[in-house]
């Protein structure tokens, strides 16, 4: 029990239930007791307001270590402004949840049962969904990782719910188990194929899992903040208007769906996802700067056993950007292959461009990733002789969110909101200049040593005249990047 300003007694629960944002909206009745309540202002969405419960979960140093862990990894050396974090998109991602579950609930509270409980599961899933990501964005899991360990694939959506496990239990936080199980179920949903969620889950209110993390159509509110912030941060246009869906969604057949006339609206939410990928995520410049991160950190990997704090979330949380501060100013003479590499790149000393080719429209199914050794392969007689550990290959698969297929293609669309009848489209009923093909496979090849510059562009040339019969040289300007 607790004292209240007043002198009378009130317990935990009944704190909890104080709070009922749904209230603001109009829905489910009751006030709002501010005393519980926390505002924090976002340079996104403005005012973000923090229910207590998820107070609970931020206010831990394992979430707090988000703070140091920048969303695009190392594209603040290409991009200055990119400096933005996992924790504030995190806390972007929890506004939003709770935004699109209560615009449900005030256009079909009724029909759809949705209570508070429903409400503060779907926000603790958003503000939780990227607690187990790793330093350096997606690198640390995609490119450093299968290089130093084997076995089952590890990713950080199976981290985040060990983490979330791990912060209950260390913080002793009082929350109900089934309310757990969802947030939990709602977490992994986007990265498992085919989503295969629980038994008992099936039972319940499906649509809420497409909310944080969509298995089936992709379109989620992770999606609708990182693309307006990385924009945003990146100084690039964003002509994709998120809230245009979130106030016209529909549940129908326990599945989110949308008007008809908003198709556009969702292409444009993919494609900008594929522009950020090409001109932001996968930067020849950024790519090559990862690469060399890459490589100190497998190098530095037996002295600092960086990998093996991936089995235990009490190891895990301590992993954060600032690893590569750590071995910069290590003395140990372990680290020194990392250090020197790690100036190279403060000295802007990067792996060397060498050429790059798009991969054919019609070999892209089928096509596998390039590496050092088929370029090695192809080099013909020439003054010097190459070796693996002297190039670095980025095989970049850029696509709208489905591989070759179309995303738009697994979602389901309403005439009007008299209508009963849920739909998918054809691109050929909206417009003939849609895409016909949704996916890009780019090879790029690097010198880490510059000299060596020529002689693997020549070797990577004969690779494609290999390959397709043909070749891709490098355009004046890309002669003029490897001359740099």
């Amino acid at each position: 029990m607790r004292k209240r300003k007043d002198g009378k007694e009130e317990d935990e629960e009944a704190k909890f239930e104080l709070y009922d944002e749904g209230a603001s909206d109009g829905v489910g009745g009751g006030e709002i007791d501010r005393r519980f309540l926390k505002q924090v202002y976002d340079n996104v969405h403005g005012n973000i307001q923090i229910d207590p419960l998820s107070l609970k979960f931020i206010d831990t140093e394992q979430f707090q270590r988000l703070r140091d862990l920048k969303q695009l990894g190392l594209a603040y050396m290409v991009y200055p402004g990119a400096v933005h974090t996992r924790f504030e998109h995190s806390l972007g991602v929890y506004w939003l949840a709770g935004q699109t579950v209560r615009s449900l609930q005030a256009y079909q509270g009724s029909e759809l049962d949705i209570d508070r409980f429903d409400v503060q599961t779907v926000k603790l899933a958003g503000l939780l969904h990227d607690i187990g990501h790793g330093p350096f964005s997606h690198m640390f899991e995609h490119e450093f990782l299968p290089r130093v360990v084997t076995g089952p694939k590890w990713s950080h959506e199976q981290m985040s719910v060990q983490l979330v496990d791990y912060i209950v239990d260390e913080h002793h936080i009082d929350i109900d188990s089934d309310s757990l199980r969802k947030v939990k179920e709602m977490i992994t949903a986007s990265y498992v194929p085919s989503v295969q969620i629980s038994t008992q889950s099936k039972k319940e209110k499906r649509f809420l899992y497409d909310i944080v993390a969509n298995g089936r159509t992709g379109i989620d509110v992770d999606k609708f903040d990182y693309i307006n912030r990385d924009c945003r941060a990146c100084n690039i246009g964003c002509n994709f208007q998120f809230r245009r869906l979130l106030d016209s969604m529909r549940v129908m057949d326990d599945e989110i769906c949308y008007p008809a006339k908003e198709y556009l609206t969702i292409h444009k939410l993919f494609a900008t996802r594929a522009d950020l990928h090409r001109t932001v995520y996968t930067h020849a410049k950024v790519k090559a700067i990862e690469l060399m991160l890459v490589d100190a950190l497998v190098k530095a990997n037996n002295y600092l056993s960086i990998a093996s704090h991936i089995s235990d979330p009490a190891q895990y949380w301590k992993l954060d950007d600032t690893i590569m501060k750590a071995i910069e100013t290590a003395p140990d003479e372990e680290l020194k292959e990392s250090r020197d590499i790690l100036r190279r790149i403060r000295r802007r000393e990067l792996y060397q461009f060498c050429n790059e080719f798009a991969v054919p429209r019609d070999k892209v199914e089928h096509f596998n990733s390039i590496t050092a050794r088929d370029i090695i392969c192809c080099q013909k007689s020439s003054g010097v002789t190459l070796k693996e550990e002297d190039i670095a290959v980025s095989n970049v698969r850029i696509d709208l969110s489905c591989g070759k297929d179309n995303p738009l293609d697994r979602i389901n669309f309403f005439q009007d909101y008299s209508s009963e009848r849920k739909f998918p489209i054809s691109d050929d009923r909206v417009s003939h200049l849609l895409p016909s093909c949704y996916q890009d496979r780019i090879v790029r090849v690097y010198a880490k040593k510059p000299e060596l510059a020529d002689a693997i562009s020549d070797a990577f040339e004969n690779l494609q005249v290999k390959m397709y019969g043909g070749t891709l040289h490098a355009t004046p300007e890309k002669k003029k990047q490897r001359r740099k």
